[in-house]
C-alpha cells in the first residue's frame, strides 16, 4: 500500500488541519474532530446551525461544505466509522443558539445512534435540535423497507437546501421540514469499478476480476447488491437511471437536479461522459434537468466510480439550490448550457487543382507509393506503439496507423498531380493524427506541395528540394535539429543523401535507396543520444539505449516508398 499519510491513526485530524489552514471561513476545534463556520456571531444572534458529518473517507464532505450559506458545522469520525456523540455535541455547543440546531444525518446505525444520543443531550441543555435522516440509496428498493435504505451522494443536496434555509432566516421546524422534504425527494445510485483501501487495513476491501463491477455499492468499501459484467458509460448509466426515476416515480414533464459524483478515483474525463449520458437518458425522459453537477462530492476514499443522484426540483429549492454560499467543496453554477453544440465553420478547399480534377480521374503512382507507406505504418503499429512506450506515452503506434487510414481512404480526385496529393495528404494526417506527429506531417506535406505548386511534371530535382523544404518545416516548426533524439535525426540525412545523390546524376531509385539507408542509420543513432525535446526529454540519460520511436517511423515508411520510385 502506497498513501502520503504520517500514521495511520493520525489521518483524520492531519486531514482536517490541512483542509482548514486552505479555508479562511473555517475552524477546527482544539479537542474534537469538528469543523465549523469562523466567526459566528454570539448564540442570541445565531441562526438555525446546520450540522452534519460521519466517518472520514468520503472527502471533500463533510468537512468541504462547511460555509455560511450551508453546514455550520461538520463532525469527522475516524475512517468510515461514525463520530461519537461526544464529538455532535461538541459541535453543537459551539455553533447553535436560541435558534436551535438540524442535524443531517446518512442513514447508518453509527451515525443515527451517536447523533440522535447527541441530539438529546443537547435538548436536555435547552438547545432545540430537529434530526434529518437522508435514505437516498435506491439499489436497495427490492432488498430492505425505504426506512433502512443507506445514505449517499445525495445528502451533499440536502446540505444545500437546509443550509441555504437557515442563511436565509426560516426557523427549526421551517429548516428541518425543507431538509427532510428534499431528502425524501432524493434517489441516488452508484457502481463501482473496483474497491479502495483503508489506510489501516492496507488492502483493498474486496476483489474484482478484470471484467466485473459492482452495482448499488455502498461508500464504505462495501460490495454492491449486485456483481455483474463491465459496461460502457451509457448502459450503466441508463440502469442506474432507470432505476431512481422508477424507484423515486419520476415522470416525464418533471423537473430536477442531477448530481453525477465521483467516488475518489475517477478522473474528470470519465465522470465528464457519464454527465453528457444522464443528460441524455434523462432528455429522453423528458425529464426536465434545471440544475446539474459533475465532480467528486462525496467520495469512497480512492473508490473507483461514480453515482447518480436526482432530486425533484420546484420553485422555493430551486431558489435555495441557487443561493450564495462560501463552502469551499461547493462549485456552485449548476446551469446548464442552452446551445452545447454549435456547427463548425466550412472549411476553405485551398488544394491545388488540375484539369484532370474530377470523379474519373485516373489511377496516380503517387498513390501507389503512399497507399504502400500507409500499409507499412498499419503493419508496424505493434512495433511503434512498443518503442514509443518505453520512452513517450505510447500512442504513436496507433497515431500513425489512423494517419495511414486516412491516407487510403483519400478520393481519386486528391491525387491528381503531385502538389493536390501532398496537400490532400497533409490536410488527411492532420485531422487523423493526435499529438505532435499530425501537426509535423501535415506542415511538411503542405510546404512541399507549394515547392511544387507551380511544377506540374516535377523532375527529380524538384522532388528533392521538396524533400528537404518538407524536413526544414517541420525543425522550424517544432525547434528540433540532428542530435536532439527526433524524427529529424532520419529525415534530415535522408533529404541530405537523396538530394546529393540526385545533383551528382544518379537515378531516383538509387538515390532514394541511400537516403534509406541515411534514414536507418539516423534511427539507430538516436539510442545513443541524450533526448533533448518531446517526451522523452523528460526521462533524460533513462532513454538512452532506445531508438527514437519518430525516427523508426520515418525509415519505416521511406523504406516501404522504395520500390515505387523510379
Amino acid at each position: 500500500m502506497k498513501k502520503l499519510i504520517n500514521h495511520p491513526l493520525e489521518v483524520v485530524r492531519d486531514m482536517l488541519e490541512g483542509a482548514v489552514a486552505l479555508a479562511p471561513g473555517q475552524a477546527l476545534l482544539a479537542d474534537e474532530a469538528v469543523v465549523v463556520q469562523a466567526g459566528l456571531p454570539g448564540p442570541p444572534q445565531r441562526a438555525v446551525a446546520v450540522i452534519s458529518g460521519g466517518g472520514s473517507g468520503h472527502e471533500p464532505a463533510h468537512a468541504g461544505y462547511v460555509g455560511d450559506g450551508m453546514l455550520t458545522a461538520a463532525v469527522a469520525g475516524d475512517v468510515f466509522t461514525s463520530p461519537s456523540s461526544d464529538a455532535v455535541l461538541a459541535a453543537i455547543r459551539a455553533t447553535a443558539g436560541p435558534a436551535g440546531a438540524v442535524l443531517v444525518v446518512k442513514n447508518y446505525t453509527g451515525d443515527r445512534l451517536n447523533f440522535g444520543l447527541a441530539a438529546e443531550m443537547a435538548r436536555a441543555e435547552g438547545i432545540p435540535v430537529e434530526i434529518v435522516v437522508v435514505a437516498d440509496d435506491v439499489a436497495l428498493r427490492d432488498t430492505v423497507e425505504e426506512s433502512r435504505r443507506r445514505g449517499i451522494a445525495g445528502t451533499v443536496l440536502v446540505h444545500k437546501v437546509a443550509g441555504a434555509a437557515a442563511a436565509s432566516g426560516a426557523g427549526l421546524a421551517d429548516v428541518a421540514g425543507l431538509a427532510r422534504a428534499a431528502a425524501g425527494d432524493i434517489g441516488s445510485m452508484g457502481v463501482a469499478l473496483g474497491s479502495c483501501t483503508l489506510p489501516a487495513v492496507g488492502r483493498p476491501s474486496f476483489s474484482l476480476e478484470a471484467d466485473e463491477i459492482e452495482l448499488g455499492l455502498g461508500i464504505h468499501g462495501e460490495p454492491g447488491v449486485e456483481r455483474t459484467g463491465m459496461a460502457g458509460s451509457a448502459a450503466l448509466v441508463e440502469r442506474l437511471l432507470t432505476a431512481i426515476v422508477a424507484d423515486r416515480s419520476v415522470s416525464p414533464g418533471a423537473r430536477v437536479a442531477l448530481l453525477v459524483n465521483g467516488l475518489g478515483a475517477t478522473p474528470p474525463m470519465e465522470l465528464a461522459i457519464v454527465a453528457r449520458d444522464a443528460l441524455r437518458g434523462l432528455e429522453q425522459r423528458s425529464i426536465a434537468v434545471e440544475r446539474a453537477w459533475c465532480g467528486t462530492f462525496l467520495s469512497a476514499l480512492d473508490m473507483p466510480g461514480f453515482s447518480l443522484s436526482l432530486m425533484r426540483l420546484d420553485d422555493r429549492r430551486l431558489q435555495l439550490l441557487d443561493a450564495r454560499t462560501d463552502a469551499p467543496a461547493w462549485p456552485g453554477g449548476g446551469k446548464l448550457n442552452p446551445a452545447p453544440i454549435v456547427a463548425v465553420a466550412p472549411e476553405r478547399d485551398t488544394s491545388p487543382r488540375s484539369a484532370d480534377d474530377g470523379p474519373s480521374a485516373p489511377a496516380s503512382p503517387i498513390r501507389t507509393a503512399v497507399m504502400a507507406a500507409a500499409q507499412a505504418l498499419i503493419g508496424a503499429e505493434a512495433a511503434l506503439t512498443e518503442l514509443d512506450a518505453k520512452a513517450g506515452d505510447g500512442d504513436l503506434g496507433a497515431s500513425l496507423a489512423r494517419g495511414a487510414a486516412a491516407a487510403m481512404a483519400l478520393p481519386a480526385t486528391a491525387w491528381t498531380s503531385p502538389s493536390t496529393a501532398l496537400v490532400s495528404l497533409g490536410h488527411a494526417l492532420r485531422r487523423a493524427i493526435a499529438g505532435s506527429s499530425g501537426p509535423f506531417y501535415a506542415t511538411a506535406l503542405l510546404r512541399a506541395a507549394r515547392q511544387l505548386s507551380d511544377v506540374p511534371d516535377p523532375a527529380p530535382g524538384d522532388w528533392a528540394a521538396a524533400f528537404t523544404s518538407a524536413v526544414a518545416a517541420i525543425s522550424d516548426l517544432g525547434g528540433a535539429k540532428p542530435g536532439d533524439r527526433t524524427m529529424i535525426d532520419a529525415l534530415d540525412p535522408a533529404a541530405a543523401a537523396f538530394r546529393s545523390a540526385i545533383a551528382a546524376g544518379q537515378a531516383p531509385g538509387d538515390a532514394w535507396r541511400l537516403a534509406v539507408a541515411a534514414a536507418g542509420a539516423g534511427r539507430d543513432a538516436t539510442a545513443g543520444m541524450q533526448p533533448r525535446l518531446g517526451r522523452a526529454s523528460y526521462l533524460g540519460a533513462r532513454a538512452v539505449g532506445i531508438p527514437d520511436a519518430g525516427a523508426a517511423a520515418v525509415a519505416c515508411w521511406m523504406e516501404a516508398l522504395g520500390p515505387h520510385i523510379r
